[in-house]
């Protein structure tokens, strides 16, 4: 399916979308977390209104199983179902296209294939991006770990090294946060010593915003596979076969020095950026191109636009404060029920509720098998919370009869 093409059942077609006689739909752009659950959510409210989704992809993906789908432990069917099958059901509009500009005041949109869409309230779930910054050859040389794609080309990178073809070979995962924590640990059971594993990372310490508990066991997993953390250490530039790195100063070395190794692979998991399409006029942003939002999720200075997800920068929930709200799934799913609430109370005339984020507490996997957990007065680590873990991203899976066919395969190889 190409750029432009339409699934059905939808709401209007994008010719007459706001046409006389036609209701504009509430348009969704983006189908990750926060944009799918939204548009489900909305088609599950009594006398919801046309609903069309706009996501340039034509499979979801649950992003927190993805290093089960690289090991093996998972297959692409039950963590990536196809949107046609998502969305037909509640009857959710598909537009395969992707939104290059919002015109507000025209309560319009224009997408890369060229469709003029009109909505009666909008939706932004764009979601973010790996941000390589401007670190020279980063964005050309290191893979990133947020989708299919990079699953495919990450799996033959790891194929290669598990060859042994040279000696002393090293992969290097920039980033010691949740992902990078992930990542290493499933990549060093996967090689299993075919090659020395270093997490880089700027700051001070591991996993800064995780719950003590799971850092300690992040560390501990961590030495137990022998990956290599190299703390307060920056990385300089990125070539296709060798790493420049800022190394700290030390007692015997009072200035930073430079390293400049030989490396195999370098994956990139070090912060996000945000990239909405274009809106016009222009609103508030946060310098990383975050939208400011008010308490209730809609844009600020606009009635009729929701921001959820990543993309949203809501007030009290700065992601740089210990106990504030992460840009993850967990957040964009309690985003999503109370935008698509506030979207039917916009449209109904009535007063919007404010978004409060409940912290569920925080999981980790932590290679095969292995995972650790926190919340609801429970810590836990090892195969048990892998399998809670596995559990509680069972019921967040979209749709019923996906949760019910991903549970049958699961029981059937048990």
């Amino acid at each position: 399916m190409q750029s432009g093409d339409f699934r059905t059942p939808p709401p209007v077609s994008p010719a007459t979308a706001g046409a006389s006689g036609s209701r504009p739909p509430v348009v969704i752009v983006g189908g990750g977390f926060g944009g799918l659950y939204t548009a489900l959510r909305l088609a599950s409210l009594p006398n919801h209104p046309p609903l069309l989704l706009v996501e340039p992809n034509d499979h979801f993906l649950f992003l927190p199983l993805l290093y089960e789908l690289l090991s093996g432990e998972l297959r692409a069917w039950e963590i990536a179902p196809p949107y046609d099958s998502l969305l037909a059901g509640p009857g959710v509009g598909w537009l395969r296209d992707r939104v290059v500009s919002v015109h507000t005041d025209d309560h319009e949109l224009r997408t890369a294939g060229g469709a003029t869409l009109a909505y009666s309230a909008l939706v932004l779930a764009t979601g973010s991006q790996e941000n390589t910054g401007s670190v020279p050859g980063a964005a050309h040389h290191a893979l990133t770990f947020r989708s299919l794609d990079d699953v495919t080309r990450l799996r033959r990178v790891l194929q290669a090294l598990g060859r042994r073809e040279s000696p002393l070979q090293r992969l290097a995962i920039v980033g010691a946060g949740p992902t990078g924590v992930e990542l290493a640990c499933k990549v060093a059971d996967m090689l299993q010593g075919a090659c020395v594993v270093e997490l880089i990372e700027r700051g001070d310490q591991l996993l800064p915003h995780s719950r003590a508990f799971n850092r300690e066991q992040a560390v501990s997993a961590l030495r137990r596979r022998d990956v290599r953390l190299r703390l307060r250490t920056r990385v300089e530039a990125v070539g296709a076969d060798r790493l420049t790195l800022s190394l700290p100063a030390t007692p015997g070395s009072p200035h930073p020095t430079t390293e400049e190794s030989p490396v195999q692979a370098v994956i990139w998991t070090a912060g996000l950026r945000f990239q909405p399409p274009l809106l016009t006029p222009s609103p508030p942003q946060e310098p990383s191109g975050r939208l400011r939002c008010h308490a209730d999720l809609r844009l600020e200075g606009h009635a009729d636009v929701f921001v959820v997800g990543d993309l949203a920068s809501v007030p009290g929930l700065q992601t740089d404060l210990p106990g504030a709200a992460p840009p993850t799934a967990q957040v964009a799913f309690q985003q999503a029920q109370v935008a698509a609430a506030n979207v039917m109370r916009h449209l109904a005339g009535e007063p919007l509720q404010p978004f409060v984020w409940n912290d569920l507490g925080e999981m980790l996997s932590l290679g095969k098998g292995e995972a650790s957990l926190t919340g609801g007065g429970l810590t836990l680590a090892g195969g048990a919370a892998f399998a809670l873990r596995r559990l509680a991203y069972l019921t967040r899976l979209p749709g019923l009869p996906q949760r019910l066919r991903v549970a049958a395969g699961w029981l059937a190889e048990s």
